[in-house]
């Protein structure tokens, strides 16, 4: 037992009012919050992406494993015309890049004659596409001088 009585105490919560630093956070935060929920739908959509890109290299994993008849012989002429067309490009790094790709790509074109043919429409559509861009840049640049 106290031999002394203790006063009653009286107390009241008093909420301490915000800084400027703790305002300006606060501001900051409900600014970015449309930024940042981008992000995490973004973050959902790459981790998506790269079961869907697993998924890709195990079925690819499984047709390297049971090849139709003829596919390694095929590999190796376009793999082989890639290797002649790093042989002819000797100098400029610019035909190391054009003449390899070309060969390779006329190799796989013969062996492949639907799949490139729809290759080359989407190609020259989109490189329509970016020339035209390209020159409505030009354009614009050209009339603002």
């Amino acid at each position: 037992l106290s031999l002394y009585s203790a006063p009653a105490r009286e107390t009241k919560y008093v909420e301490d009012s915000q800084t400027q630093l703790e305002e300006g956070v606060s501001r900051l935060r409900h600014v970015m919050e449309p930024y940042t929920a981008w992000c995490q739908v973004q973050w959902f959509y790459n981790t998506s992406g790269s079961a869907l890109c697993s998924d890709f290299f195990s079925e690819g994993c499984e047709f390297l494993q049971n090849p139709p008849a003829g596919f390694y012989p095929r590999l190796g002429v376009i793999g082989f015309a890639g290797i002649v067309g790093l042989f002819l490009a000797r100098g400029s790094k610019i035909k190391k890049l054009v003449y390899p790709a070309s060969l390779m790509g006329i190799g796989a074109s013969m062996y492949y004659p639907q799949q490139a043919v729809a290759i080359a429409k989407v190609a020259g559509t989109q490189l329509y596409d970016w020339s035209l861009q390209g020159y409505i840049a030009v354009e614009s640049l050209w009339k603002d001088n």
